[in-house]
């Protein structure tokens, strides 16, 4: 599941609407709702944002905060490693490798620490 999509099925829980009826409110059929949830389809529109956002009748701090989970919510990230140190190429594979086999408290610490370490370096972070 993608960021967005976790946020989208929370948002339709709260409200107590179905994924048919939240699908049928958005103009789209119920199993691309469902793919948009579970991260099986890639990242949606600007106007699908702008419609969920006037679905739900959002604004400011909310409105913002479903357009930059849009955006981090394509489901197969790609991470370019040219002209980095040969240490990140090494990284990103070896995530790539392992991530499926890692609990949600695992990642939830490997976030925590990458957190911490961008916090600490001089350089600054650019996730």
């Amino acid at each position: 599941m993608t960021p967005l999509g976790a946020r989208l099925r929370a948002m339709r829980e709260q409200r107590g609407l179905s994924l048919k009826e939240m699908a049928e409110g958005l103009g789209v059929s119920s199993a691309y709702l469902s793919a948009l949830e579970h991260g099986r389809r890639g990242r949606p529109t600007w106007l699908m944002i702008q419609r969920i956002i006037a679905y739900f009748n959002v604004i400011w701090d909310e409105a913002e905060e479903l357009q930059q989970l849009a955006a981090r919510s394509h489901p197969k990230v790609i991470i370019d490693t040219a002209g980095l140190h040969p240490a990140a190429g090494e990284l990103a594979h070896r995530l790539a490798g392992e991530i499926g086999r890692l609990s949600p408290e695992a990642l939830g610490r490997l976030s925590a620490l990458l957190d911490e370490v961008a916090a600490r370096d001089p350089r600054g972070s650019s996730g």
